[in-house]
């Protein structure tokens, strides 16, 4: 049987093929919000998996330390040890702020700890491991940085001495890993002026400023410019052991929060990034809707372009399941053109976005599957107008 739907799209094909790209890539931005989502979900599992840690302690009520702040005396760390079933332990600091680099502003996640220990990259792309207590750094790909550069961290310079990859926050910011006590100095540094007032005031309380003891004031003014907090204790457990039965005399007897892989990542997906994902759901169903009406309308006044010829093929005895296949074919052609264009211009924009772009294989075969099921729908309007055409029209002036 000849192909009718087939033979009207090259009648005009010009229109049907500009119509599929511009439906394509309204396509390619639908895949590429999902890979958004996608990748803001590994951002956050991949954040867990490389910090290598198998329990995380962090300040009682809270769920630190990447949803919540969370605050601990480092000394936590040798309690950690000596309970039952801990084979390594160790501080963390993590906060987020806009790196330098020259004149260059990089927005970047500064993690403070102890090489090659929980919360530490296991692996480089290039360079060493940080060996100095202070002023070096290993900075993550992402951020620009190669070996050699000079990244400043509140009021001090940082020579990046290892390059890492894959280490990002659960927003998708690149990490600047410094050694803990840099980290614990900048993340409560204060300004000189108020470290200058601070003392001031301090000098002038008479309970700090006592002339009988002799030390207390220059003591206080000491504890007031260091610091010895952490926001989390990474704890790594022995083979064999359950993550819970280990969190839970901890939980008892230390008064600690204690998160195991199986919670922070609860925290992190279900929670952390709940809004983001239903607004990322809406712009989907948006964008679907758009899509499904310009299908809609480009099947529609294409029928409406050939009413005469429909009546025409009514008259000669065609059935309406015929006209009304031929209409459904012309906009699943539209659909397959479409996700074409979508497919293969999310797979080459998605590497320029500043965010990991994560295009999953099941997404693209459920974006296929909604988008023949969308165009099917949008053709429903064509086919009633071209069933109720009347076939005396096709003799008719």
């Amino acid at each position: 049987m000849i192909n009718l739907a087939g033979r009207d799209i090259l009648h005009s094909w010009q229109k049907f093929v500009f119509t599929g790209i511009g439906l394509g890539l309204l396509i390619g931005v639908t895949l590429t919000m999902a890979g958004v989502y996608r990748g803001m979900v590994d951002d956050a599992r991949a954040l867990l998996t490389n910090s290598g840690a198998d329990l995380w302690v962090v300040q009682k009520d809270t769920q630190g330390p990447y949803a919540e702040s969370s605050s601990l005396k480092d000394d936590w760390v040798r309690s950690m040890l000596g309970m039952p079933g801990v084979m390594r332990a160790s501080n963390v600091t993590y906060f987020t702020m806009q790196v330098k680099r020259a004149s260059q502003d990089v927005r970047a996640m500064v993690v403070g700890g102890e090489p090659l220990s929980p919360g530490w990259p296991s692996h480089l792309l290039a360079g060493r491991h940080i060996t100095r207590g202070h002023y070096e750094s290993v900075a993550d790909i992402k951020t620009g940085f190669s070996v050699g550069d000079q990244i400043q961290i509140r009021r001090q310079f940082y020579k990046v001495v290892g390059i890492t990859q894959r280490m990002v926050s659960s927003g998708g910011d690149p990490m600047v890993f410094i050694s803990l006590k840099d980290a614990q100095e900048a993340q409560f540094l204060k300004d000189n002026d108020a470290i200058l007032n601070e003392r001031v005031r301090t000098a002038s309380n008479p309970l700090f400023n006592r002339p009988s003891v002799p030390g207390l004031l220059e003591a206080i003014q000491a504890s007031q410019t260091s610091s010895h907090n952490v926001n989390a204790v990474l704890v790594q457990i022995h083979p064999g052991e359950q993550p819970e039965q280990v969190a839970q005399p901890i939980r008892r007897w230390k008064h600690l929060e204690v998160f195991t892989r199986e919670g922070m990542e609860e925290i992190l997906v279900a929670k952390l990034i709940a809004t983001s994902a239903k607004q990322i759901g809406m712009f989907l169903v948006i964008l679907a809707i758009v899509s499904a009406a310009i299908v809609a309308f480009i099947i529609y006044t294409m029928t409406l372009g050939k009413i005469r010829e429909i009546a025409v093929l009514k008259l000669i005895g065609t059935r309406n399941t015929t006209i009304a296949w031929m209409i459904m074919q012309q906009a699943l052609g539209l659909g397959v053109i479409g996700f074409f264009v979508g497919k293969v211009s999310a797979t080459f924009w998605a590497p320029i976005f500043p965010k990991f772009v994560l295009l999953e294989t099941a997404d693209a075969l459920s974006g296929f599957g909604v988008t023949m099921v969308i165009c099917a729908l949008a053709s429903t309007l064509a086919i009633r107008v071209a069933l109720q055409v009347d076939p005396a029209q096709a003799i008719g002036g």
